[in-house]
């Protein structure tokens, strides 16, 4: 099937700009479940052709839904529907849970695992002495195969007896070692991608990011994890439940 026949064509009566129109298409189409998250989107010389116009006019269409954060691209891949993932900012869990809640398949590809020894921020951050051993994991973390997040995480010597605990999901090794947090504090702020978070996650360098940084506690009070996660912004909503009482 042709993607006119799925979004529609332009008409006539519209004196809109053509980018404005198309965009409007593709808009209304993923508003309306016929273009669901994951769907790819033709390759912009395609879409030229088939509804006659130039390619810079396709261009400035995707790139604006892009910015919009309804579509997303994948260097060497194409672009494609956005699939964006709810964390809720008020529940302590892990990447793997959250996308299991979701249906999704959670995997990671490490950058690397090592045991080591806490560095002067990570001391002040977990309570530790100079010299204090600590286990560093780096990875990235995918939903459904798609990159999602950047995760660099410090644990305690304490929490974890070796690297080679930690296989999918940290947590579910923290929890195994008896050692799982129960409370934490986060941070949240908008960051730009550098080339090499950019590169990692398939984006733009500059491309919008969530910087989330965790501070995880054990039930007897000791600092168990440092954590700081990217998340890219057109794929994440934080969401919080307020209230006052």
């Amino acid at each position: 099937m042709a993607f006119s026949d799925q979004v529609g064509r332009f008409r006539e009566d519209n004196r809109s700009p053509l980018y404005l129109q198309l965009q409007q298409l593709i808009r209304d189409a993923i508003g309306s479940d016929v273009l669901t998250p994951g769907n790819a989107i033709p390759p912009e010389r395609d879409l030229a052709v088939e509804y006659e116009v130039a390619r810079i006019t396709v261009r400035k269409a995707i790139v604006g839904l892009v910015e919009e954060g309804l579509l997303t691209r994948r260097r060497g891949a194409g672009t494609f529907v956005t699939g964006r993932v709810e964390k809720s900012f008020s529940k302590l869990s892990s990447f793997t849970e959250d996308m299991a809640a979701r249906g999704r398949k959670a995997s990671s590809s490490w950058i690397s695992r090592a045991p080591g020894q806490v560095n002067p921020e990570e001391a002040m951050m977990l309570g530790l002495s100079p010299g204090a051993p600590v286990l560093r994991f780096a990875r990235i973390r995918y939903a459904d195969d798609e990159a999602m997040a950047l995760e660099f995480s410090t644990i305690a010597g304490y929490c974890l007896s070796s690297v080679e605990m930690v296989q999918d999901s940290l947590y579910a090794a923290l929890e195994k070692a008896g050692n799982r947090p129960v409370r934490a504090l986060q941070r949240l702020r908008a960051v730009p991608f550098g080339s090499e978070h950019a590169k990692m996650l398939g984006v733009d360098p500059g491309h919008p990011g969530l910087l989330i940084e965790r501070r995880a506690f054990l039930r007897d009070g000791r600092p168990a994890e440092v954590t700081r996660s990217y998340y890219r912004g057109d794929a994440y909503d934080f969401v919080a439940e307020l209230s006052d009482i």
